[in-house]
């Protein structure tokens, strides 16, 4: 081989050797959970409007490793909206996912995470919120627009029986989380959730304290402007915020200002619920797609035997072609089945019963079929499903293992 000849088959193994593996694991392995959860927090933590969201379900995933061994996770993610608003302490575990009759918000989110050393870190992700629209029944709770102006004197005027409850501190409006109507006999009751904040006042004029140790409170109201109720709960500590561009966890801050009580509504609060943030770094990864297609390998069959025996999942390789071994196909080297003629009372017994056929190992066949086995003709099969014959142990069981998307944890 010419010098020429003998370069290029190098660069050709070296690009071989060097191309990304990719690996399909199942959406509902620890690993792959493992990475959904770090997702679902790092998510939550640069949400600064809103509720928190919960993991509802791993739509797909694919790791991609390197030569150097770090590897790279490409997931989708479907989120829930919870009754925990961003600034609440309590643990995700504790929050309530937002039922459907109630107007629940999912989450589609494309998350890209890097893990070098064993830790994994967000580097990019692209996220869509809608409101469901399932379930909704005549005469069940309307979400409405967060600058409903009847609404939000509603809002306000339960913020005056909460203001008029305390002693010593005033509070303002900080964000209005959702707001609701239902229509009865007397006319619309108003439900609402927002949270309030500790303000300095002068005057009729109160401006919100900016710092950091300022009382924070989540409250509900329920009822009419006139006649209503307001229940509300205070932060203890608020939820750190995480930098956009970093993991790591910063000193709990002040979120932005929502001016939903201030009269100058920009066009996105006409929206009735808080989107999650919709994009971050997408210049930093070429796998975020507008739109995530669902996964094409989303079931495979896999052989389970009851008694004991390790179940094989199959994988696929970055063609897409399974690397699980098959059944092999009845080859023209293999002897052809056979089956016994039907016994015959009149045929002699054989003067030799050296000469016989050896009986079968199971029952299946009896004495008589045994003696007249020397007689048997192969019968031809087409090659078809019914023609392989494949030896079945009664404990045995034929399953599909789904890979993808995984299991739905609420809805």
């Amino acid at each position: 081989m010419n010098p020429l000849g003998i370069t290029v088959v190098l660069v050709l193994l070296v690009g071989v050797w060097a191309q990304v593996n990719v690996l399909h694991p199942d959406c509902d392995s620890p690993e792959v959970e493992e990475a959904a959860l770090v997702a679902q927090d790092y998510l939550n933590a640069q949400h600064s409007h809103g509720y928190r969201y919960a993991l509802n379900r791993i739509e797909d995933i694919k790791i991609y490793t390197d030569p150097a061994g770090d590897n790279t996770y490409v997931m989708e993610v479907d989120l829930l909206e919870t009754d925990c608003h961003v600034l609440d302490p309590t643990p995700l575990a504790n929050c309530t996912v937002r039922p459907k009759r109630l107007t629940a918000v999912e989450g589609d989110c494309d998350v890209v995470l890097k893990k070098v050393g064993g830790a994994l870190s967000v580097t990019a992700f692209k996220c869509e919120s809608e409101a469901s629209t399932e379930d909704m029944c005549l005469g069940c709770p309307t979400l409405l627009p967060l600058n409903d102006t009847a609404a939000l004197d509603f809002v306000h005027a339960s913020l005056v029986t909460v203001n008029n409850a305390t002693v010593d501190e005033t509070f303002t409006l900080l964000e209005v989380g959702r707001m609701s109507s239902q229509v009865v006999s007397g006319g619309p009751i108003y439900s609402a959730e927002y949270v309030i904040v500790e303000a300095q006042c002068s005057n009729d004029t109160c401006i919100p304290l900016s710092d950091v140790a300022a009382a924070r409170g989540f409250c509900s109201a329920q009822g009419l402007t006139a006649d209503h109720t307001v229940n509300c709960r205070m932060f203890a500590t608020l939820m750190p915020i995480v930098d956009a561009n970093s993991t790591a966890t910063a000193a709990p801050a002040v979120p932005p200002m929502v001016h939903v009580h201030t009269g100058n509504l920009s066009p996105k609060h006409g929206l009735r619920f808080h989107k999650l943030t919709a994009i971050h770094n997408p210049q930093q990864s070429g796998h975020l797609s507008a739109e995530s297609a669902e996964s094409g390998e989303s079931f495979e069959m896999v052989s389970t035997v009851e008694s004991g025996a390790d179940v094989i999942v199959p994988v696929l390789d970055p063609a897409g072609a399974s690397l699980a071994p098959s059944v092999p196909a009845p080859s023209a080297a293999v002897p052809a089945p056979t089956v016994a003629a039907e016994p015959n009372a009149a045929d002699p017994a054989p003067a030799d019963p050296a000469l016989a056929d050896p009986a079968p190992a199971d029952d299946s066949m009896s004495a008589s079929d045994a003696s007249n086995s020397k007689e048997d003709l192969p019968i031809l099969f087409k090659r078809d499903v019914s023609a392989v014959s494949i030896p079945v142990n009664p404990s045995d069981t034929i399953v599909f293992k789904q890979l993808c998307p995984g299991r739905i944890r609420f809805f």
